[in-house]
């Protein structure tokens, strides 16, 4: 899983390529997000659309995410969830949890 990183006015856009699962995945996510607390950079849009897998540990990553942003006054908003990520978080019922858009420049705007 790759993650690539840039700053869209004061947020900051994650665009992950690749599978969310136990192991890597998960640990570079979480890796990233906890760089970027430490940088005062807690406005984030995960930008899931190049992630054709999220697995359990994804998943509890993606929460861990929202988490951590939350605690120190951010926010994470996910950016493209596939019809799969959305039965995901509706079955878990942490849809509720999340702000999902299917536009980057909504998502932004919303920040």
């Amino acid at each position: 899983m790759e993650i690539r990183e840039r700053v869209v006015g004061s947020v900051t856009v994650l665009d992950v390529e690749g599978r969310l699962v136990l192991g890597e995945g998960d640990r570079r996510l979480r890796d990233a997000v906890d760089a970027l607390v430490r940088q005062g950079r807690t406005r984030v849009l995960l930008n899931l659309a190049a992630v054709p897998l999220v697995d359990s540990a994804g998943l509890g990553q993606i929460v861990r995410t929202h988490t951590t942003l939350s605690r120190v006054g951010g926010r994470l908003k996910l950016l493209r969830a596939d019809k799969r990520m959305h039965d995901l978080l509706s079955i878990t019922k942490l849809i509720t949890v999340f702000e999902l858009f299917d536009d980057e420049s909504e998502a932004l705007k919303d920040f």
